[in-house]
C-alpha cells in the first residue's frame, strides 16, 4: 500500500518525505518500547522510509533533550514515561485536549512550532471501542496519578461513565487529578478494603510485576476484583503481569497495553504525516490479531 507524496498534508519532494526521523523519549524504560518496532514496520508498509528510534534522557535534561527536536529537524517525538508532564514547558503550543488532560505524548511540527498532543486519551477510547465495551453508566477504578492515568480518566468522564475513582500511591495528586478532570480520589487502602464495586479496573501505574514494586504488588494480591467486568492494564511486556494474574484467577476479561498502543500511534502517524492507515496495520505490527 504505498503512499504517494501528494497524500501529506504538506506535500514535499519525495526525498525529503522518505527521509524523515521520528523517536520517542523517555528514561531508560525507553528501550523497552515496541513503538519502534511498530512504527518501522508500518512505515515500510505505507512506502515510507521513516527512521524511528529511541532516546534516553534524564529528567535534568529534558529541556535539552526538546531542544535537539528543533536544532536536529526531527520530524515528530513520543514522549513517555516519566516525562508526559514535564515535557509541556519546553513546548509552543498545545492541543485543546492536551491542555485539559495536563499530560502529552506525542509532538508535532505545525509550521515553525512545536505543538503537543495527547493521543494516549483517544487510543484508549479506541480500545474500548474495538473490544464493544460501552463506558455510560459504568463505575471504574484507576490505579495511577501519573500523565497515562490524566488520559484515562479523562476519556472515562468524556464517555460519561457513571463514577470515575482514583486510586494512587501519590494521594494528593489523586486528589488534584480527580478535582481537574473529575471524579473521586480513594486510598489504595481503600481500594484494597473489600469487594470493589467497580465494573471496569484500568491499571495506569507504570508497575505489573513484582519486580518493579514488590509492595504494590502485595496491594493488588489483596484486592477483591469478584465484581469486576473487564481489567485493563495499559502496560505490556511483562512475564508474570500481576494484573493478569488477578483477572484470570476472578474469570474476568483482561486487555493488555498493546491495543491501545497501536490505536494511539495510528492517531500519532496521522498526525506526523497527514496519512490515515487502517487500524489493522499497527496492530499487525504488534503481531496482535
Amino acid at each position: 500500500m504505498a503512499i504517494d507524496a501528494k497524500s501529506f498534508r504538506n506535500p514535499k519532494s519525495a526525498f525529503e518525505i522518505q527521509c524523515k526521523v521520528y523517536c520517542i523519549l523517555g528514561d531508560e524504560r525507553v528501550f523497552n518500547s515496541k513503538s519502534p518496532e511498530m512504527f518501522t514496520a508500518v512505515f515500510q508498509r505505507v512506502g515510507l522510509k521513516g527512521v524511528y528510534v529511541p532516546f534516553m534522557t534524564n529528567l535534568e535534561n529534558v529541556g535539552e533533550a526538546l531542544a535537539s527536536i528543533r536544532v536536529l529537524n526531527i520530524a515528530g517525538a513520543n514522549i513517555t514515561v516519566p516525562y508526559k508532564e514535564c515535557v509541556i514547558p519546553f513546548l509552543d503550543v498545545l492541543s485543546e485536549g492536551a491542555k485539559i488532560i495536563g499530560a502529552i505524548n506525542t509532538i508535532a511540527w505545525e509550521g515553525d512550532v512545536l505543538k503537543g498532543y495527547n493521543t494516549n486519551a483517544i487510543g484508549f477510547m479506541d480500545t474500548l471501542e474495538e473490544i464493544e465495551y460501552p463506558v455510560p453508566g459504568k463505575r471504574a477504578l484507576v490505579f495511577g496519578s501519573g500523565g497515562v492515568a490524566k488520559a484515562v480518566v479523562f476519556i472515562l468522564n468524556w464517555l460519561r461513565a457513571e463514577s470515575v475513582y482514583i486510586a494512587a500511591r501519590n494521594e494528593n495528586r489523586a486528589r488534584e487529578m480527580a478535582e481537574r478532570l473529575g471524579g473521586e480520589a480513594i486510598s489504595l487502602e481503600e481500594a484494597a478494603a473489600g469487594p470493589l464495586d467497580v465494573d471496569i479496573v484500568i491499571n495506569a501505574t507504570s508497575v505489573s510485576s513484582k519486580d518493579e514494586s514488590p509492595e504494590f504488588a502485595a496491594l493488588v494480591e489483596q484486592l477483591d476484583f469478584s465484581n469486576c467486568q473487564l481489567l485493563i492494564d495499559l502496560n505490556y511486556g511483562r512475564e508474570q503481569n500481576i494484573w493478569q494474574h488477578k483477572a484470570a484467577a476472578a474469570d474476568i476479561r483482561f486487555i493488555d497495553g498493546l491495543r491501545t498502543l497501536a490505536y494511539q500511534a495510528r492517531r500519532t502517524f496521522a498526525l506526523w504525516t497527514g496519512v490515515q492507515v487502517e487500524p489493522n496495520e499497527f496492530l499487525a505490527a504488534l503481531h496482535i490479531s
